[in-house]
């Protein structure tokens, strides 16, 4: 006699899918809780937190240094401008001085003389540049004045010229340029450079004014 299961087979694969499934369930909730339970995530957690803050920690680190150096970078180009404004305002001084200096010299001349009342050369001066690999140089200045009151404005010109010795010889020439023009009533003072041949020794220099018809006035100085 066989005894025969009351279940089909359908219903008996169903189930058993059923136990099979519920025992994995719980098999995957006691290895995770046994993970918890061992402690094996925790310190992956706590590292990460460390490493997360450590890295924020670092971040701010190198900001800060970033405004220091920016900071030392913006001083240094301050102070680089600040240096080369204060020596192109030492040259300017400097340069400035000079020229009251050359002014006070001309202006000395201004006192009153004998014979007032005509016009005359008070101030004629020379002097030989530093070379500078371009060939010779003489810097020279006149003044030419007035010395009256309510002097009328005179028209002319000034002739300015040059003497000395060239390769041994006697040696003279005039402004490059030519006689230049004048019109002033007190006083009025000019000056050039202009360029010496190689070797001439410059031994004097004389200006003469003139007006339409006559000379009014001459100087030669001697160096």
């Amino acid at each position: 006699m066989a005894v025969r299961s009351a279940l089909p087979w359908p219903v008996r694969w169903v189930g058993a899918a059923l136990v099979l499934g519920f025992c994995a369930a719980i098999a995957l909730w006691a290895f995770e809780f046994g993970k918890d339970i061992a402690g094996l995530e925790r310190p992956a957690r706590e590292e990460i937190t460390r490493l997360r803050a450590e890295n924020l920690q670092l971040r701010e680190e190198r900001d800060k240094a970033q405004s220091v150096v920016n900071t030392a970078e913006s001083l240094r180009v301050a102070e680089a401008v600040a240096q080369e404004k204060l020596l192109g305002q030492l040259r300017q001084l400097e340069a400035d001085n000079r020229s009251l200096r050359e002014d006070l010299g001309f202006f000395e001349n201004l006192l009153p003389a004998s014979g007032e009342g005509t016009l005359a050369i008070r101030g004629l001066q020379a002097e030989r540049l530093p070379a500078d690999g371009q060939g010779q140089h003489l810097r020279w200045q006149v003044l030419v004045m007035q010395p009256m009151k309510n002097a009328p404005e005179f028209t002319g010109r000034l002739e300015v010229g040059f003497a000395g010795t060239l390769a041994g010889k006697p040696w003279s020439m005039q402004l490059p340029e030519g006689p230049m023009a004048l019109r002033f009533r007190q006083y009025l003072r000019l000056d050039g450079v202009v360029d010496l041949p190689a070797g001439a020794v410059v031994k004097s220099v004389s200006a003469r004014v003139l007006d339409a018809t006559s000379t009014r006035a001459s100087l030669t100085q001697r160096l």
